[in-house]
């Protein structure tokens, strides 16, 4: 799902950070559907989602009216509704580019099987490593990335190559007419309109944490660096 994307139904009007909650609200309501709950109040999906009330009524709202004043929602029913709204219901079939060490851990990861996030491709520029076969998906070269997409219908592109073969490779995702790209290469990357991208740099997640932890923790920091040691 693309939330703000023009022209689509229904998306335009869900913003940004009420989308980025729903993975959150699936997870919990998975979680109370596997204890055989029926119905859970805003109040209590706000506690175990780790918002407040009025945030999850607005951000439900988005999806319709499913809620029953006095008795909540019906867990079953609202996993339904957002599972579907975040495009669950179906799977999305996967390409992952770069078979280093993070695009190869990506690959055997199971849990995008059990999502409804098959990994379907795997490309990459070493001959050395085309052939090889990682969780039983062959690795083929990466100029075959257009024809791999058509012929696997692959919906979803990840990037896990070195930052100087990014931008190529998501051009030629691009190109393959992958609407949507998850980013691990640490550069930022231009695409066309209609295209969404997310971007994960794993670094810079450190950093924020290591903002809090010094904030958290003070001295911590420089309890851990040598003298005169800024890095």
């Amino acid at each position: 799902m693309r939330a703000g994307d023009p022209g689509t139904d229904g998306y335009n009007s869900i913003p940004a950070a009420a989308v980025a909650r729903l993975p959150v609200y699936r997870r919990v309501l998975l979680e109370l559907l596997s204890t055989r709950t029926t119905t859970v109040s805003s109040t209590r999906l706000a506690t175990l989602a780790g918002v407040n009330a009025a945030k999850v009524r607005k951000d439900l709202s988005y999806l319709g009216s499913f809620g029953i004043r006095g008795v909540g929602y019906n867990v079953e029913h609202l996993l339904y509704e957002v599972s579907r709204e975040l495009g669950l219901t179906h799977d999305w079939p996967v390409l992952i580019a770069g078979l280093g060490n993070l695009g190869s851990a990506l690959a055997n990861y199971g849990g995008f099987l059990e999502r409804g996030y098959p990994v379907r491709a795997l490309v990459d520029a070493d001959p050395a490593k085309v052939g090889r076969k990682i969780a039983g998906v062959p690795v083929r070269h990466v100029d075959e990335l257009e024809e791999i997409a058509s012929e696997n219908r692959i919906a979803i592109g990840i990037v896990a190559t070195p930052a100087a073969a990014a931008q190529d490779v998501v051009d030629r995702m691009v190109s393959a007419r992958i609407g949507s790209i998850l980013n691990f290469a640490p550069v930022i990357v231009n695409t066309a309109d209609g295209v969404s991208v997310r971007n994960v740099d794993l670094a810079v997640e450190l950093q924020v944490l290591s903002f809090y932890q010094r904030r958290h923790v003070p001295g911590a920091l420089e309890d851990l660096l040598e003298p005169g040691r800024v890095s």
